[in-house]
């Protein structure tokens, strides 16, 4: 059997560790994919730190990927082998990305666009998904669940907390192709124009004005009340700010897995952004289906992608500079095939 490099999280709350490995065959209804690209997320440094979403070790992580199809499962049509594709990974070593080769359901990939790379793609499935679920689909908000990105929420106020994250800059394009107006964000000065060319009115300095104070800002802009924030950071009180914003029946779309609605008619839909589970599968295929010719139309713009050296070995560092807090508005991105 051939063999691969991997990094493996040696065991619950261990080092990672690049190691060899088996390329595994394709199931029914699967494609093995020759991963060029991998993105890191917070969330991998958080499992590496607390032990949450692994059931066994030695684990292999990372959920943001693209590459070529290596081989082709019984059963899948419409895919080649030599294909450029990206997609979503799952937190089980055969779909994971951290690798040279991964496995994936077919029903749940995107050919790549002919407008971006495979780094540039690699930053899109985990965090466009997450936007998707809270804001477009049946779990969340429900805006758009066919995708079809009509304005038909013109002149309606909305707030992305957290704008220049990975997810947050999907939540601003989603909130533009759908006609929302103003978009007001919280996030860093220095991202304002980048944050603006996706699509928001307003950029809320977090140097200058403290998040206990970004609610009262927020609705001065709006000028209206508020029905609609996307809350792209992890922590309870970006959601109790986030929750604050909305006015009367108001709705949050919220990262936080701890959130919940505070049952005066507020609602708030904690997201759990993945295409790979049963109750999620059906919507994932709506996305992955619409997802590649929002990109190719420039609908869909991916993260600025800031790249890793050394391959496989270089991604430990990479989640230490996510878990020091030392990158802000870009994506970092992996190349397993560059592994000594």
């Amino acid at each position: 059997m051939s063999t691969q490099k991997v990094l493996y999280l040696e065991k619950a709350k261990g080092p990672f560790v690049v190691s060899d490995a088996p390329i595994l065959k394709p199931g029914p209804g699967q494609l093995s994919v020759k991963v060029i690209s991998t993105a890191l997320n917070p969330v991998d440094w958080k499992i590496q730190a607390f032990d949450f979403f692994i059931s066994k070790y030695p684990a292999i992580l990372g959920t943001d990927l693209a590459g070529d199809v290596a081989e082709i499962g019984e059963g899948v049509e419409g895919f080649s082998k030599g294909d450029k594709v990206f997609f979503q990974g799952f937190f089980a070593n055969e779909f994971a990305g951290f690798q040279q080769y991964t496995l994936v359901p077919a029903d749940i990939v995107g050919k790549l666009p002919s407008n971006i790379n495979y780094d540039q793609a690699s930053t899109i499935p985990l965090a466009f998904t997450t936007a998707a679920f809270g804001l477009l689909g049946p779990a969340g908000v429900n805006l758009d669940p066919t995708l079809e990105f009509k304005p038909k929420y013109s002149g309606q106020p909305a707030v992305v907390y957290g704008g220049s994250t990975s997810v947050g800059q999907f939540a601003i394009q989603i909130f533009k192709h759908l006609g929302y107006g103003p978009i007001i964000t919280y996030a860093s000065a220095r991202h304002a124009d980048f944050l603006k060319s996706l699509g928001a009115t307003h950029v809320v300095d977090r140097g200058q004005v403290p998040s206990s104070g970004f609610a009262e800002v927020a609705k001065k802009i709006a000028g209206a009340p508020i029905k609609i924030v996307f809350n792209s950071v992890i922590d309870g009180e970006a959601s109790t700010i986030s929750l604050n914003i909305v006015d009367g029946d108001g709705e949050v779309a919220d990262v936080n897995p701890e959130a919940k609605s505070p049952g005066d008619g507020r609602k708030v839909y904690a997201i759990f952004g993945n295409s790979h589970p049963p109750n999620n599968r059906e919507f994932g295929r709506v996305i992955w289906k619409a997802l590649p010719k929002l990109v190719q139309d420039g609908l869909i713009v991916p993260n600025r992608v800031e790249k890793l050296p050394n391959g496989l070995a270089g991604i430990d560092g990479g989640l230490q500079k996510l878990k020091d807090n030392k990158v802000s508005g870009v994506k970092l991105v992996a190349s397993p095939q560059e592994t000594a």
